[in-house]
């Protein structure tokens, strides 16, 4: 799939939970809230986030997981070139289509719910992932930290899922924890099926599990029953189960894994989507990831005595770095993103350090004057998270490149009225949601960007954005006329006197982004509608 889009940065909030309660009995003051609670709490946040998120950043949020699942439940869809050379798993997919199913079962297969319930999901997904990163900063830094690790995945990657179930699985680890916190019997056993599970979900999460499994190994007693009584069983009944579901789609046998190696790793394939200077992950992609968090995030990895954590941040970091391909996709690095929640987790220890600090001076700022009271280190590091995250999360969330998801919304209501017959989209490959959105059967064409096996061989839609007037004067000599077309303001400049003389009048124009994405400036989407001649 083609990352075409680059945007800016959704990072956790974190709260301050400065708060003791007014119980009498001391036994209870500042006790953590209940497991339940909290999870209520982050799933209602959740919930609120995916209602909010109006935009659209990245085309495999659309295309890798609800299109393939709308094609199952449904029996429309496109499948994009990475099904058709199968390094792609069904196992996410397949999670929509049920949810498809149900949602047809009961006659709800409308707009709203077609767009609105894979998020909900998600939401789901991602308030167990808040919950055992709450869980696991506790068995770790204690109650102080647990508080402030808080992260947000509500967008359908498939890298979403991956995280969720990394942050589970990092839980249950035993190597993981001090001989003060030990984990309950069988818990590895767990993991390692998480851990199974996440790679195959992606198989690039097996970065992950490789320095996690060495360091298991390292220090376990009885290393033998390790690896061949648990790492071999559990991993091979898991991805066994995966292949299997794999072969009853794609109609043969498929090992994913294998073939995801091949193109990504021991080919040049994945640098088809853009390369960058070895030290990128470092300088620019995962501290831009993190926003403000930074500092404190670097802060907590020097300070912490969780050195295997940091050691596993910096690990998959440097595996990553001696990679060509690297992708920078709106809120998250999509490869690196299982890490964010740990490194947002380390960051909560800096600030609970800071916490710490003002506590054991507190007969120094009770003596201050009330100005410096009110102006602490946490109050203005936690003000200045909140000042810079907020507003940023809000705009991205509701407002940059939002006019894909408006123009496809627009586009589904109007051909259920019929008025749509069929549409061609003269934009970026994979611009826009496609059927799972529209959720009509009618025809619909866009620009192909399927790599090509040749290098300097440019794909439809480069050759599209190198000479737009040149490709649709070629075009319209084989197409089937479309009733409407779908173009950016950036293209429309070059292509509208063709579309007038073709007699193609603008009949929606739609917000979509404030400054430059990838290319030119896509200030707004358009939507043409055939009047006839």
């Amino acid at each position: 799939m083609r990352q075409r889009k680059t945007s800016g940065i959704v990072s956790p909030i974190a709260n301050d939970s400065n708060k003791k309660f007014t119980s009498k009995n001391p036994r209870i003051k500042n006790s953590p809230p209940a497991l339940y609670k909290i999870f209520i709490f982050c799933l209602i946040s959740r919930i609120i986030n995916s209602l909010l998120v109006q935009t659209y950043f990245n085309p495999d949020e659309h295309w890798q997981a609800p299109e393939v699942a709308h094609r199952i439940a449904f029996g429309y869809g496109h499948l994009t070139w990475e099904w058709k050379k199968g390094i792609r798993s069904y196992l996410h997919p397949v999670l929509f289509a049920a949810l498809y199913k149900v949602l047809a079962f009961f006659n709800l297969d409308h707009s709203w719910f077609m767009i609105r319930t894979p998020r909900l999901l998600q939401s789901v997904f991602s308030a167990i992932g808040d919950l055992y990163l709450y869980k696991f900063s506790k068995v770790l830094f204690g109650d102080n930290v647990s508080i402030w690790a808080f992260f947000c995945i509500t967008r359908t990657l498939s890298n979403s899922l991956e995280t969720v179930i990394t942050i589970v699985s990092l839980y249950y680890w035993p190597c993981l924890r001090s001989s003060s916190s030990p984990v309950s019997f069988g818990s590895r056993k767990w993991a390692l099926a998480l851990a199974a599970l996440a790679c195959a979900v992606r198989p690039t999460s097996a970065i992950t599990w490789i320095y996690i499994g060495l360091l298991e190994l390292f220090t376990t007693r009885d290393k033998l029953k390790f690896v061949l009584l648990e790492v071999v069983p559990i991993g091979g009944l898991m991805l066994g189960l995966t292949f299997l579901l794999d072969r009853q789609f794609y109609g043969s046998w498929v090992i994913v894994p294998l073939n995801f190696l091949k193109f990504n790793f021991l080919s040049s394939g994945g640098d088809y989507y853009g390369t960058h200077a070895w030290h990128w992950y470092i300088t620019q992609g995962f501290t831009v990831m993190l926003f403000t968090y930074t500092p404190f995030s670097v802060a907590g990895i020097i300070t912490s005595k969780e050195k295997k954590l940091s050691g596993l941040i910096i690990w998959v970091l440097g595996i990553y770095s001696l990679l060509g391909h690297k992708e920078f996709n709106s809120e998250y690095i999509r490869f690196v993103l299982p890490m964010l929640p740990i490194a947002l987790m380390l960051s909560g220890y800096s600030l609970a350090n800071l916490r710490k600090c003002e506590v054991s001076n507190r007969k120094v700022r009770e003596s201050s004057s009330s100005w410096i009271k009110r102006f602490s280190k946490l109050r203005v590091a936690v003000g200045f998270l909140l000042v810079t995250n907020i507003p940023m999360a809000l705009y991205i969330s509701m407002v940059h490149q939002r006019g894909a998801e408006d123009v496809i919304n627009y586009l589904s209501y109007e051909a259920k009225e019929n008025k749509v017959q069929n549409i061609l989209f003269l934009t970026p490959c994979h611009a826009t949601p496609y059927y799972s959105t529209l959720h009509q059967n009618i025809p619909m064409r866009f620009l192909d960007c399927t790599p090509s096996e040749e290098k300097g061989i440019l794909d439809e839609s480069d050759r599209f954005l190198k000479d737009p007037f040149g490709f649709v004067t070629n075009l319209e000599k084989n197409w089937s006329l479309p009733s409407h077309i779908v173009i950016f303001d950036s293209q429309e400049k070059l292509l509208k006197e063709f579309l007038v003389s073709h007699h193609f009048v603008e009949i929606r124009r739609f917000f979509h982004a404030h400054f430059k994405v990838d290319r030119e400036l896509q200030s707004s989407i358009v939507v043409y509608a055939f009047q006839g001649q």
